[in-house]
């Protein structure tokens, strides 16, 4: 048992952390996490749906058809700064600053530095002939200039337009008139970090008018930020709480698995979740919506019958037939594993088991084929309570040790692109408790460092691993266009983002 101070609890008190979570986190430290158990890799046919073109087509009037009887909300994390994406910048990598600078025209932020380099007397051409490179990388990153590396992904500059350009958010509004929205009002959550809570708002202010006008909609905007409540604390070595140098407990943020938390306080009925830097220029955009449409035409056909077969079973007067036509939905359309003992049990108990297995949130995923190096995927696992299921699975996740499970784990032929549309309201319209489905013994451990001191962190669940595993899941296959991130400022420069 952990020894908490007074100064300790106040600590916890101001977080909204009990010391309870405190003492479980510790026991986890000292557990571990247990690694997955893959059974088999998810593929089409098998695990994957793929859908030929009158289905899509199908489920695109489906989609458009059936949106305006739903609350749907598209929900973007858009937590932290974009620092990251500018590592290679800040260590003056000689192939990172090569490839920014032979580039330098094609960004979409170019005319903002060249005038922000005007104003201290520069002239951004000369320049680049005299090699002045550090200046320009110095004033495009730091506070003095346009302050890029700290900014969140979200307000800055991505694609270009003529002589405008889009933020990251911009192109999120314009994707939410065409799929999130009921003919009348577009809705679009971002999760956001504190500091930067208050430009957020400002900027999203100033420039939805302009879209309002264009599209003839409204938006309804909201943000939350990652709670602190949902933050783990570090340890050292010895599993013991790490301190900082004025004695304070160091608690750190639960990784992106936390925001299960902002998603169960939406209460809405149909969510789109994409992450902030997945967006493309206007050009490439009829292929995203089209298969954000499928996803979602896919979702509403999937709950219609489920909601059918709920309230059969609520009821409780169903036929032998109906059992077996129901078990065989449940098994074929929402992936659901049917053990073998389930033959043995008698009606009531049939009716039951398939009740707790129907009635939970729903998400249908998109996957797109892998060309690369395997990375997060879909795959079918096996829990604690021997229970098989689909999830997605990342790389930190698997005993690569495990000859079996690394053969498996790279015989994956799709990745997780973070496209999921979830239904998260039950047959009688009432939200789910979303963090009642977080399997809590899929976190991950970490090792970072504090003051010169090494310490352990822990993440949570991630949002769309472990915080959704006990949900339905349906993996769908989407096209590489959808996939589009921006990892390092220099992905910008791909055709995908060139408007």
């Amino acid at each position: 048992m952990t020894t908490l101070s007074s100064a300790d609890k106040q600590q916890l008190e101001a977080l909204g952390i009990s010391a309870q979570q405190v003492e479980n986190q510790i026991v986890q430290f000292k557990n571990g996490f247990a690694f997955s158990d893959l059974i088999a890799p998810a593929t089409i046919g098998k695990g994957i749906v793929r859908f030929n073109e009158n289905e899509i087509k199908d489920l695109v009037r489906q989609f458009d058809e059936d949106k305006k009887y739903y609350d749907i909300i598209k929900f973007v994390p858009a937590s932290g700064a974009a620092s990251r994406m500018f590592k290679d910048l800040y260590a003056m990598k000689p192939d990172a600053v090569e490839t920014f600078i032979k580039g330098i025209h094609d960004f979409a932020f170019f005319n903002d530095l060249k005038c922000q380099l005007k104003a201290k007397g520069k002239d951004i051409e000369e320049m680049l002939r005299n090699n002045e490179y550090q200046e320009i990388i110095d004033t495009l990153l730091n506070a003095d200039g346009m302050n890029y590396g700290n900014l969140p992904k979200a307000l800055l500059k991505f694609h270009k337009y003529g002589d405008s350009a889009r933020l990251a958010m911009e192109e999120h509004l314009v994707e939410a008139a065409e799929y999130s929205n009921n003919g009348e009002v577009a809705k679009l959550h971002f999760t956001v970090s504190q500091e930067h809570l208050d430009i957020f708002k400002k900027i999203v202010n100033y420039v939805v008018p302009k879209y309002e006008k264009q599209f003839g909609i409204k938006y309804e905007i909201s943000f939350s930020v990652q709670k602190p409540s949902t933050d783990t604390i570090a340890v050292d070595m010895n599993n013991e709480p790490f301190r900082d140098k004025d004695g304070k407990l160091v608690f750190r943020p639960g990784g992106h698995g936390a925001l299960i938390q902002n998603l169960n306080d939406l209460h809405k009925e149909i969510i789109f979740i994409k992450n902030i830097d997945n967006v493309v220029p206007d050009r490439f955009k009829a292929t995203t919506y089209e298969y954000k449409k499928v996803l979602g035409g896919y979702l509403f056909r999937l709950q219609q019958q489920q909601f059918e077969y709920l309230e059969m079973l609520d009821d409780g007067n169903v036929t032998n037939e109906e059992l077996n036509e129901i078990t065989a939905f449940a098994k074929d359309k929402l992936m659901i594993d049917i053990p073998d003992f389930f033959s043995t049990y008698n009606e009531i108990e049939k009716i039951d088991f398939l009740y707790g297995k129907l009635n939970r949130p729903m998400r249908v995923c998109g996957m797109v084929k892998n060309e690369g190096e395997p990375g997060g995927g879909p795959y079918f696992t096996r829990n604690s309570s021997d229970e098989i299921s689909l999830q997605i699975v990342e790389s930190s996740q698997i005993d690569h040790k495990n000859e079996k499970q690394e053969t498996m784990f790279r015989s994956s032929t799709h990745f997780n692109p973070v496209d999921l549309v979830c239904a998260t309201q039950d047959f009688k319209g009432n939200s789910f408790n979303l963090p009642d489905y977080v399997d809590p013994e899929t976190g991950f451990i970490s090792m970072k460092s504090k003051d010169g001191k090494d310490l352990k962190a822990m993440e949570l669940p991630g949002l769309w691993n472990g915080a959704m595993a006990d949900w339905i899941t349906i993996f769908v296959e989407v096209p590489i266009l959808t996939f589009n991130p921006v990892k390092t400022v220099n992905d910008l420069l791909r055709e995908t983002h060139q408007g």
